[in-house]
């Protein structure tokens, strides 16, 4: 598996998680981002092309955002 594979593995995780109201999901949100992160930062350190570079920048912040909400969730 590639690392954009992964991300959108991740995302699609991520959106099943949020789309079942059955129960509190925080701990796996956090988790997901965490994996998220990981992802990203990988992709950036290997980037050989400045555009894939600074897109892995934008995506790390997009990423922190998503952190800082998930951490709301119980």
């Amino acid at each position: 598996m590639n690392y954009l594979s992964a991300l959108r593995a991740h995302l699609d995780s991520m959106e099943q998680l949020l789309q079942d109201s059955a129960a509190s999901r925080g701990k796996e949100l956090d988790f997901l981002t965490q994996e998220l992160h990981r992802e990203t930062n990988t992709i950036h350190s290997k980037a050989d092309d400045l555009t894939i570079g600074r897109a892995a920048l934008a995506i790390k912040s997009e990423v922190e955002k998503i952190r800082e909400q998930v951490q709301n969730v119980e």
